[in-house]
């Protein structure tokens, strides 16, 4: 992103932000599938602690990794 230009060239073209709007919205619903679609099938099928355990467990390691990636950073810097 921070070097968008100096790789791909100044675009005076309104479908650049576009397209990167629409790669984000494509990304985050692949995502939200992969972390909620095993959770959502275990609750729908009746086990319900399996489904909020994994939907818990898969949210704190999403926490500590994102803990560990920006103390990273702030070490770096």
């Amino acid at each position: 992103m921070f070097n968008g230009a100096e790789l791909f060239g100044k675009t005076a073209t309104f479908w650049v932000p576009v397209a990167m709007l629409l790669l984000f919205v494509l990304s985050a619903t692949v995502v939200g599938a992969l972390v909620l679609g095993r959770p959502i099938y275990f609750y729908l099928n009746g086990q319900k602690s399996d489904a909020i355990k994994l939907l818990l467990y898969t949210v704190c390691w999403l926490f500590i990794f994102t803990l560990i990636v920006l103390s990273a950073q702030l070490i770096i810097k």
